[in-house]
């Protein structure tokens, strides 16, 4: 069964290589559909799993000077909060119980829906976002905010969203922003939402490390090949067979 996680792990860094989309869109329902974990077990475990990933990302990103600090604080007025909120929700309710386990899978669903078309359409929004929806800095700062609120509430939740929809929508908020931008501070903000998420879950008791360790085991090298490999690939049919996965297993989450 290891070598089951390990491969999983060495696959989806690969695709994160490729593609930049967050892990959680692809690990958390591979141990749900694949290896049958319990939907908030897999999605505590991946959240520690993607805050340990991305922070790397931080590194690399803060070097090249590529995270906006004001949107990353924007953004966690939000975010940690509705993460917080979410956390004491889980606490509320039996999450190992067969209503739990259908309403994580079901929002679990939604979310990898979403992501896909996020994956599709970004390259479009990239192109046609170039005037700004929002005229004032106060109206675009209660957009960043907001964004936070439903990125921490969905990521806690199910552990997708911090990616893709991420980037789309801070491209829609922020159109004047270039690309490489976006993305760093969409990692920066990442990895305390995730960090946060995953401890909540930590308390909650939804978090296998013994798991944790054998997916980093897996990931990192394929992450590490997948960056290198992006330059070589064709990245829009990777972003299509990426997205129709997503659509795949994300109804058969919500219609199974």
């Amino acid at each position: 069964m290891n070598i089951g996680f390990i491969f999983s792990g060495f696959l989806v860094g690969l695709l994160v290589g490729l593609t930049g989309v967050g892990g959680g869109s692809l690990m958390t329902p591979i141990l749900v559909l694949f290896f049958h974990i319990k939907p908030a077990l897999a999605v505590g475990t991946d959240l520690l799993y993607a805050s340990i990933t991305k922070s790397v990302g931080i590194f690399a990103h803060g070097k090249l000077g590529n995270i906006d600090w004001k949107i990353v604080k924007r953004l966690m007025l939000g975010s940690i909060p509705a993460s917080i909120f979410t956390t004491y929700y889980l606490r509320q309710i039996d999450v190992s119980s067969s209503g739990a386990v259908e309403i994580i899978k079901f929002y679990l669903g939604i979310a990898l829906l979403l992501t896909s078309v996020a994956v599709i359409f970004r390259p479009f929004l990239i192109e046609r976002s170039k005037a700004s929806l929002l005229k004032t800095d106060n109206a675009i700062a209660i957009a960043t905010i907001l964004l936070g609120l439903v990125l921490g509430g969905l990521v806690t939740l199910t552990s997708v969203g911090a990616g893709a929809l991420g980037v789309t929508a801070l491209l829609l908020i922020y159109p004047k922003i270039g690309i490489t931008k976006i993305v760093g501070t969409d990692i920066a903000h990442a990895v305390p939402l995730t960090l946060v998420a995953g401890l909540g879950h930590v308390s909650l008791g939804t978090v296998d490390y013994s798991l944790l360790s054998v997916l980093l085991i897996g990931s990192i090298p394929g992450i590490y090949i997948g960056s290198h490999l992006s330059s070589k690939v064709s990245e829009q049919s990777v972003r299509y067979v990426l997205a129709l996965i997503l659509i795949y297993v994300g109804q058969k989450l919500i219609f199974h």
